[in-house]
């Protein structure tokens, strides 16, 4: 590792698999304000065939390249892989500009990060796609994460399964709330849940757009400290049990 090496601007490159996207305005704010002395030091790679590649701190190298400035100072690391820049990255980034969590799921496949690599995997399992909401698509990054993060892969996958198997496959059935709720669900009770089961009662219950609807309008109620995004996975979660416990005896019921 080399420190405190000016690097001319040309010379460096940006991996996207590596990276956060670039954000334009964000590069141009810093240059219309820039001190150079205050850009600091930004993290390269060298890699094999001599090559820069920009692992923390593409922003304020396209700022000084707006700004005319042609060098900057850089920490250079040395023989990095792929993967390992990106792991780099995400360590860099945990605290301070975290990166958004779609750019932070692509970084972290490439880098090989289990969490994102399983996660990944069931998706394609599903045929869907993450970060933005369609019939394919699951917008909730950090929901689909946080499922497979807190339950495991097996719980991810069951619960992409029940709700196809209640709600069919529609940009409704893959919202972050309800994939939250069935989650939680399952991934607290599922030893004792039949999915088949579980995914026919949620379907008597109504359709995946009915679900939210009734989610929000409950969050609502609960006042303005109820409003956010866990609060309604917990109404979405409680819904589930509703749903499991209709028909059941007080004695086999599941507690919310």
């Amino acid at each position: 590792m080399d420190y405190g090496v000016e690097v001319p601007i040309k010379d460096l490159n940006i991996d996207p698999q590596a990276q956060r996207t670039l954000n334009e305005k964000r590069a141009q704010n810093i240059a219309n304000g820039m001190v150079r002395e205050a850009i600091g030091s930004i993290i390269v790679s060298k890699r094999a065939d001599g090559d820069l590649y920009i692992v923390d701190g593409q922003h304020r190298w396209r700022a000084c390249a707006l700004a005319g400035v042609p060098t900057i100072m850089a920490e250079i690391h040395h023989d990095l892989t792929q993967p390992q820049e990106a792991i780099l990255f995400l360590i860099k980034n945990r605290e301070s500009h975290k990166p958004r969590p779609i750019d932070e799921y692509h970084v972290g496949l490439t880098g090989g990060v289990p969490l994102f690599v399983d996660t990944d995997r069931i998706l394609k399992k599903h045929e869907l796609t993450l970060g933005s909401t369609s019939t394919n698509g699951v917008g909730a990054v950090s929901g689909a994460l946080q499922i497979t993060d807190r339950y495991g892969a097996a719980i991810f996958d069951r619960t992409l399964t029940v709700a196809e198997n209640a709600w069919g496959r529609s940009a409704e059935t893959w919202d972050g709330m309800l994939l939250g709720g069935v989650g939680a669900f399952l991934g607290r009770w599922g030893d004792l849940v039949d999915d088949k089961e579980l995914a026919k009662k949620m379907s008597d219950m109504g359709t995946a757009a009915k679900w939210r609807s009734e989610i929000l309008s409950q969050s609502s109620r609960g006042g303005f400290n109820n409003s956010g995004t866990g609060s309604r996975v917990t109404t979405a979660y409680r819904l589930v049990v509703n749903a499991w416990n209709r028909g059941r005896r007080a004695e086999n019921r599941i507690e919310a």
